[in-house]
């Protein structure tokens, strides 16, 4: 990188600095989609009307692990942070630092855990927070822009890590992340939000004790 490309660099770097403090969480979420447009999936955070309907098949009372893949700047940690029962834990994976070093400044919760590293190794992360399994997994990943096997490889692992009874929770703006849940767990609920910019499939894929048993 010569000089000029350097300077560019600096430029562009403080132009998001400063537009993430100009403008708080939206700022920081502006920037981190600038940053890597592949791994976000909007420009804008989720509704409230989505957030809602998202989260109303969650059996709380059940509920000790909820995991979150590609939070952002917490759009679903706070609605699900005041659902959680008293002993459970969030744990939220994100492979933007940006998002991850924002999260663990701003949530003080002892029961939130945020992790930088990728939803293809929830497996290891869950373990290294002393759980087994996931209650339920929730993402806002974009499927349809991840690199190559990304996708497929995150839908087996979550497969997995997911207790039996429990669910992966998805909303996104085409089918993709609807398919490649159906892949794995045997039922799966859709549902639909206009209220959101832009409109978003929403996808619940159960994974029954029966399977789970197989």
């Amino acid at each position: 990188m010569n000089g000029t490309d350097l300077a560019e660099e600096r430029r562009r770097s403080g132009l998001m600095r400063r537009v993430g403090q100009a403008f708080g969480p939206a700022g920081v979420f502006f920037r981190g989609f600038l940053e890597s447009p592949r791994m976000v999936g909007s420009i804008i955070p989720s509704s409230r009307a989505t957030i809602d309907k998202m989260l109303a098949p969650v059996d709380w009372d059940r509920c000790k692990l909820f995991v979150e893949y590609g939070p952002g700047v917490g759009t679903f940690c706070g609605p699900v942070l005041d659902r959680l029962r008293r002993d459970g834990e969030l744990l939220v994976i994100d492979t933007n630092p940006l998002y991850v070093d924002y999260l663990r400044r701003t949530i003080r919760d002892s029961r939130f855990h945020a992790v930088l590293g990728s939803a293809e190794d929830v497996e290891r992360i869950v373990r290294s927070i002393g759980h087994e399994q996931a209650d339920y997994v929730l993402s806002g990943l974009p499927f349809s822009t991840l690199p190559e096997g990304v996708g497929p490889a995150i839908a087996a692992a979550t497969y997995r890590v997911v207790r039996a009874g429990g669910a992966f929770l998805t909303y996104q703006f085409s089918a993709v992340a609807r398919d490649l849940t159906a892949r794995h767990f045997p039922r799966v609920d859709t549902g639909f939000v206009w209220w959101n910019i832009p409109p978003c499939l929403l996808a619940w894929g159960w994974k029954d004790a029966e399977r789970a048993a197989d």
